[in-house]
């Protein structure tokens, strides 16, 4: 059981994605600030009276979420897949996250088609449920939340989007991996003020909107995978933070009576998962 994701992507490549945001371009726009990230574009300079560092603030941003003990969002999620005959189509999801460090975290994803998925951790357990299916699989992992998303990502070889923005060493990584970071204007489009930024890495191109003030939070995310066919890109929307969720979560997953245990495909004896997964593609459906 996955969360399904089209795009043709490596899981290492999905894990970098989910630590950065990326560039979509600047077309019929100012130059932006020069790669030192000294100072704003001349056309941002009427917005702003002194010198923005780019990468001071996305590091901001990184420091902020990581010491946000509890937070709640919803995520509105585009992404492109590209095709067999090269053409690329566009598929979304939703999803609604929830952290209670070190040790809850819950993400419920809606996709486009009304597929549902459940992720739970409760410092001791990682699940996935797919209710339409009534089907579930579990990984015994004691620890905390980065200790969970890194093991569900590169172990059990799952899809967690944006997954990096739920770590405690998210400003480490962002700092590290990216190579570029630019300014390209202050704007208010996506209903607050907010920094507008764009960052290159190894693999990526990403753009990043940072809302001003006392509680720098990401507003939206596009990721760019310049090196993959067709260049696909993948676009996040942020609403309703909640730096201080008041309501009940449950992070510990207790099967309904008549659901099914599964085995994550990572976990399967390789013969056994490849016949799962050339069953799925006879089906149409998605490894």
């Amino acid at each position: 059981m996955r969360f399904h994701f089209p795009v043709r992507l490596s899981s290492r490549v999905i894990f970098c994605a989910g630590i950065l945001a990326a560039l979509a371009g600047c077309m019929n726009k100012p130059a932006v600030e020069s790669r030192t990230g000294t100072s704003p574009s001349p056309a941002s300079k009427t917005a702003h009276t002194e010198p923005v560092v780019a990468r001071d603030i996305l590091i901001r941003m990184a420091r902020f979420l990581a010491a946000t003990p509890r937070f709640s969002v919803n995520v509105t999620g585009n992404y492109d897949a590209v095709q067999a005959t090269g053409q690329q189509i566009e598929f979304g999801e939703k999803l609604s996250i929830n952290v209670s460090r070190p040790k809850g975290l819950r993400v419920e994803a809606v996709a486009s088609d009304g597929n549902r998925q459940l992720l739970f951790f409760d410092g001791q357990t990682l699940t996935t449920y797919s209710p339409a299916s009534n089907v579930y699989a579990q990984a015994a992992k004691p620890g905390d939340i980065d200790t969970a998303v890194t093991y569900f990502l590169n172990d059990l070889q799952m899809r967690l989007p944006l997954a990096a923005l739920l770590l405690s060493r998210f400003p480490d990584e962002i700092g590290k991996r990216s190579q570029t970071v630019d300014y390209v204007e202050k704007t208010a489009f996506y209903g607050a003020p907010a920094h507008h930024l764009a960052g290159r890495t190894e693999a990526l191109d990403y753009e990043i909107w940072v809302a001003e003030g006392a509680q720098p939070l990401p507003q939206r995310i596009v990721l760019t995978y310049r090196d993959a066919e067709g260049q696909p890109a993948f676009r996040a929307q942020f609403s309703g933070w909640n730096l201080a969720p008041q309501e009940r979560v449950d992070y510990t997953f207790t099967p309904p009576a008549d659901a099914r245990q599964i085995a994550f495909a990572a976990q399967l004896p390789q013969q056994t998962a490849l016949t799962l997964h050339k069953t799925a593609k006879s089906k149409g459906g998605q490894p």
